[in-house]
């Protein structure tokens, strides 16, 4: 069984071998600026102070050991090993051209000096040894476009250092230097730089290349990792029989993995939108790097750097050990895998552990490391309430009033917490009387995806209904509470051009809308008149009163947008037609609000009461509270 070898491989172990860069590739065309950035981080790293063994990782180098038929075939010396570079030339040809410039200082240096050779298929009757030839005055070259860019590479290079001033043998040593352990002759303690190199076993080179440039999707560190975890001469000496099974286990339980955290409503459980690694697996392997899962020395970790392949260093350094343990591995990866699946699959777990999340009170690395700290999961459930406990505890009172509106999403989290609980409730009643398993978790794959506004349940807005404007905006607003006769009324209303007729009308309709009790704008301004709903349709409702936005909310919850009537440009009376909503989402608190489920008796479905309604709901979000006591 074939295998893709991957390592890490410092510059200096490049010299004298050979590179062939077939034509499907484009040329060279790093700019300028790609130059001087890549100048920059070297002669920064040689700088800097570093520890022992820390280096400075260049991007995957990833080659083919080219076949004799292929060598002859490109006219390259059969009896030479060829690597036909599939991604990476571009890195490849500036180290050339860098150490090219330096080369006679190298040699002063007792530093290895023999450059490694680079042929190029491209216009093979020239290509063959250009780079050693290039000159910024040899116009036969520069008319190429791909010499034209080599050349202004190695002028750029020059340039820079004579305009730095920078330490050319500092340079050339953060570059080739290379020193062995005595203990691990396998280990470079060097600073200097590296490859990561991925020698791949596709027998269509083709293909990888257009899977990591033309969909710009390059290697992950789940990727790399796979490598080194399949590689066979990481395992115990065993029979190639059982080796192959051992390797298909773990690719076959690496797949289930993979397919499980695929799962929206499992992964955003997990973690926050916006995940751009095609592999979720990697979420696991940062982890395990963060909480040193693998044990390794503090040595050891001195040597994995900072950077975006830190995960896969991490696990390199523990492969690099002289008896690592696949089993051992591979069994940390399964154990944090798993953790996630019965938080996922506990009724509590799941949504206080969600909860905790979302509100980034707790990274998911310190959850674990409670989960680990815990003596059973009852242990683990107490910890999680403690830490809810302090997140409730940071928003304001619920007796606070938010002056003006203002600051009001700092009552967000409480918010969240009544329908994490709510939800916890519901299914633990269902359970005790229907004998039934968990019948509703709250979505946090759908609530993740929509943006959410702390919203006014009894409209903020005053409407002192002064004027025909303020009058006809009252009226758009109320339009969806009233009987048909009534909307009727309202339509007409709007055709009328006579500002006394308006007046009038205006007066018989609103007699024949009934009014309520006044709220103060304190009363508005406290946790009893606020909601979660998304803000694509607290946008879409504007100012409507309690009545027009329980007609909305319902339409939502069946996966309808409800358009709030307007006024055409010609300020005629229009209603937009029904659509589908994205998402039919609704919190279930947000249903229970406008489904009238906190009132103590049956009152005006169309009002929002401070009495009966509003204080219902304060009290269901206090007992809610309270149960992170119990």
């Amino acid at each position: 069984m074939l295998e893709n070898k991957i390592e890490v491989m410092a510059v200096s172990q490049l010299l004298n071998m050979k590179f062939f860069v077939p034509s499907y590739q484009r040329g060279y065309r790093w700019t300028e600026q790609e130059v001087r950035d890549l100048l920059e981080d070297i002669n920064d790293f040689g700088k800097k102070e570093k520890k022992r063994g820390e280096f400075y990782c260049l991007q995957p180098l990833v080659v083919r050991a080219m076949t004799e038929q292929e060598k002859q075939t490109n006219e390259l010396e059969v009896s030479d090993t060829w690597y036909e570079v599939i991604d990476g030339q571009q890195r490849l040809t500036t180290i050339y051209l860098i150490l090219s410039t330096m080369k006679a200082l190298i040699e002063a240096m007792n530093l290895p000096s023999n450059l490694y050779e680079l042929r190029y298929q491209r216009e093979a009757n020239v290509s063959t040894n250009f780079l050693k030839q290039i000159t910024e005055s040899d116009k036969e070259f520069c008319e190429k476009v791909d010499y034209y860019h080599a050349s202004k590479a190695l002028s750029t290079i020059k340039q820079w250092f004579e305009e730095t001033k920078a330490n050319k043998w500092c340079f050339a040593n953060t570059l080739l230097a290379s020193s062995c352990d005595e203990d691990e002759p396998t280990i470079d303690q060097s600073n200097n730089v590296r490859f990561i190199w991925y020698e791949s076993v596709d027998e269509d080179p083709i293909k990888v290349f257009t899977r990591l440039n033309i969909g710009k999707i390059g290697l992950t560190n789940a990727e790399l990792i796979k490598a080194l975890l399949l590689n066979s001469s990481n395992f115990k000496k065993e029979d190639p029989s059982a080796l192959k099974l051992r390797q298909q286990e773990i690719a076959s339980e690496w797949d289930r993995i993979e397919y499980t955290l695929q799962k929206e409503d499992f992964w955003l459980f997990l973690h926050e939108v916006g995940y751009e690694n095609p592999t979720r697996i990697d979420f696991l392997f940062k982890l395990m790097c963060e909480l040193n899962m693998l044990e390794l020395e503090e040595t050891e970790l001195k040597h994995i750097g900072t950077d975006a392949n830190r995960t896969f260093r991490y696990f390199y350094q523990y492969f690099s050990r002289n008896r690592p343990s696949i089993d051992f591995c591979w069994e940390k990866v399964k154990s944090l895998f798993n953790t996630f699946v019965e938080w996922y699959d506990d009724l509590q777990l799941y949504h206080y552990v969600g909860f905790l999340i979302d509100c980034k009170a707790d990274s998911i690395s310190q959850l674990v490391e409670y989960w680990n700290k815990s003596e059973d999961k009852k242990g683990f459930l107490k910890t999680l309430k403690e830490e809810i406990k302090k997140v409730i505890g940071g928003c304001p009172s619920l007796e606070h009033e938010y002056q003006d509106g203002k600051r009001k999403t700092r009552c967000k989290p409480i918010l969240l917490f009544h329908n994490i609980q709510t939800v916890i409730n519901r299914n633990i009643k269902e359970k005790e009387t229907e004998q039934l398993a968990a019948f509703y978790k709250f979505p946090f794959h759908l609530y993740k995806k929509e943006k959410w506004d702390v919203e006014h349940i009894n409209s903020n807005t005053e409407n002192e209904e002064t004027d025909t404007v303020t009058q006809g905006e009252w009226l758009l607003n109320v339009y969806w509470s009233v009987h048909k006769d009534v909307q009727d009324q309202i339509s007409s209303y709007f055709d009328i051009e006579d500002e006394d007729e308006k007046k009038s009308k205006y007066a018989e309709i609103k007699e024949s809308i009934p009014e309520h009790e006044p709220w103060s704008q304190e009363e508005k301004n406290r946790i009893w008149n606020y909601t979660l709903l998304d803000s694509s349709t607290n946008r879409s409702y504007g100012n409507a009163i309690f009545s027009a936005k329980r007609r909305i909310i319902i339409g939502k919850d069946k996966g309808k947008l409800i358009p709030i009537p307007k006024l055409s440009r010609d300020k005629k009376f229009n209603i937009e037609k029904e659509t589908d909503a994205n998402s039919p989402f609704v919190p279930p608190c947000t249903r229970n609000v406008f489904m009238k489920y906190y009132s103590s008796t049956i009152g005006d479905i169309n009002y929002w009461t401070k009495e009966t309604d509003a204080q219902g709901y304060l009290n269901d979000i206090e007992a809610c509270i309270k149960q992170l006591d119990k």
